[in-house]
């Protein structure tokens, strides 16, 4: 496969798991044409043009020439200064695929964060309450990523001369698709149920024993689970804090989430909803694995390193 080939199909992936439909995600990518349009000479110097192509801000082909044929990449959760040289060293190694975003898409993360609106919506919390509880979320998360070195891991990559690209919402959403339908449907009677489901998924067992498995962070394992909610898992990063109320009021009494903050813990317990973390690299890891198991079909060797627990398995949906 072309480099570019590998982008393309990570975004055309991306689409096709997206919780608001293919459909809504290219009306979204012609309003966002229609406003650049518009715009002055002035405005399109500083605007982001991938995002007349891409409806992902957090996932980017960073450096490389798109018409590389790729045969070997190293995939991981994380590729930084360490796999970068690693990769460099091994000598064969064509490009690097890391999950979490780097460069432009990681100071641009926030901006993939509108989605959980919509599927919050999906689960029953009006669409005007879950936009502007998430308003509020959303830019705190950008005034939070304004300090970080975003650039730090793609300047190794350019000096080495190593194709680098990241993957992050699309394959968040492959994962919130492939948990959502295991979940649907099922009716389990307590959270220890909903843990031990998961349990199931190779990826969250190989995790539980390196003891970072899925645990339940708010409720106890005895408590009846109720509606099972999958609001956490794709979508830029944690959500508001204060969207459980709301949940509880919609219906939801347990919500499937990567991971979590101390501080929305407490608000989940505030609003009696029971909370079970699957688990984050291995979350990633199966969203990860997904895409990384088309791209093997199609005679790509897959190197996995940087957390990666790579697992081989039929696309699921």
């Amino acid at each position: 496969m072309k480099l570019k080939e590998i982008y393309n199909l990570s975004i055309q992936m991306g689409i096709d798991a997206d919780p608001r439909g293919r459909a809504a995600v290219e009306k979204g990518l012609q309003n966002v044409r229609a406003k650049y349009e518009k715009m002055d000479e002035k405005e399109k110097e500083y605007f982001d043009r991938e995002t007349l192509i891409n409806p992902y801000s957090d996932t980017r082909l960073h450096f490389g020439d798109p018409e590389l044929e790729i045969k070997k990449i190293f995939a991981g959760i994380d590729i930084d200064g360490d796999e970068l040289l690693l990769a460099k060293h091994l000598g064969d190694i064509d490009a690097c695929v890391a999950h979490h975003p780097r460069g432009i898409a990681l100071a641009k993360l926030h901006d993939v964060m509108p989605l959980q609106a919509d599927v919050l919506n999906q689960y029953g919390v009006p669409i005007n309450v879950a936009e502007a509880l998430l308003h509020t979320r959303i830019s705190e998360v950008g005034r939070g990523l304004s300090a970080s070195n975003h650039y730090r891991a793609l300047d190794i990559a350019r000096l080495l001369q190593m194709p680098y690209m990241c993957t992050h919402t699309v394959t968040d959403s492959l994962v919130f698709q492939f948990l959502k339908q295991r979940v649907e449907g099922e009716r389990f009677g307590t959270v220890g149920e909903v843990l031990d489901a998961l349990l199931e998924i190779p990826e969250y067992r190989e995790s539980k024993k390196r003891g970072m498995g899925p645990e339940i962070f708010s409720g106890k394992r005895e408590n009846r689970a109720g509606r099972v909610a999958l609001t956490e898992i794709t979508g830029g990063t944690d959500g508001a804090h204060d969207i459980y109320e709301k949940l509880a009021q919609a219906g939801v009494g347990t919500v499937i989430a990567m991971h979590q903050s101390e501080k929305h813990v407490k608000f989940a317990e505030k609003a009696h909803v029971n909370v079970v973390i699957a688990g984050h690299m291995s979350s990633d890891s199966v969203g990860m694995n997904l895409f990384l198991d088309t791209i093997e079909e199609k005679g790509v060797e897959i190197v996995p390193c940087g957390g990666l627990l790579r697992v081989v398995r039929t696309r699921a949906f």
